[in-house]
């Protein structure tokens, strides 16, 4: 994969850090995450558009983690 550098303002760079630390991910692999997410739904999303939307991945994992602790303990 090609690299790309584009150079934002000091605010927005360290938005974006946040973002990935939060994640969990580079700040590389956030953009290439958001630019898979634009060409797999074939709609531009910008930036902006994608901090306000739901942490969809988040919510996932966090119903996961309940199911698999409700099985668990209807288990023991």
């Amino acid at each position: 994969m090609a690299t790309t550098t584009i150079q934002v303002s000091r605010e927005v760079c360290d938005h974006l850090a946040e973002l990935a630390r939060e994640r969990g991910l580079s700040l590389g692999q956030l953009a290439a995450d958001r630019e898979v997410v634009r060409r797999q739904i074939g709609i531009d999303l910008s930036d902006e558009e994608f901090d306000q939307a739901p942490d969809v991945l988040g919510n996932i994992y966090k119903i996961a983690a309940e199911k698999a602790r409700t099985t668990r303990d209807t288990a023991a």
